[in-house]
């Protein structure tokens, strides 16, 4: 499902427009990425948990020359999926 058939679908299940369904996610994204920035998580109950991990520094190698490269520790977001979704899912 991409993002204008989600779209699609929360308009048909809430019977609101769909240009105020867009709103509303685009709103949810941007609050996501606003608490993640802060250095904060965000915990959806029955959906799961976004949160922000830290990355060890390492080396890697470049596939195309075998060449080893170091790659800086770095914060990434993550996502943990709750026990109903992962239920769902299988």
């Amino acid at each position: 499902m991409n993002k204008q058939e989600l779209i699609q679908q929360l308009a048909e299940s809430t019977e609101y427009p769909k240009a105020q369904c867009e709103r509303v996610l685009e709103a949810l994204t941007y609050a996501v990425q606003d608490a993640l920035a802060a250095g904060g998580e965000v915990k959806l109950h029955g959906i799961g948990k976004f949160c922000v991990r830290q990355r060890a520094a390492r080396t890697a190698r470049n596939p195309q020359t075998g060449e080893s490269v170091q790659v800086k520790a770095r914060k990434v977001p993550a996502f943990v999926a709750a026990q109903g979704l992962k239920d769902a899912a299988a």
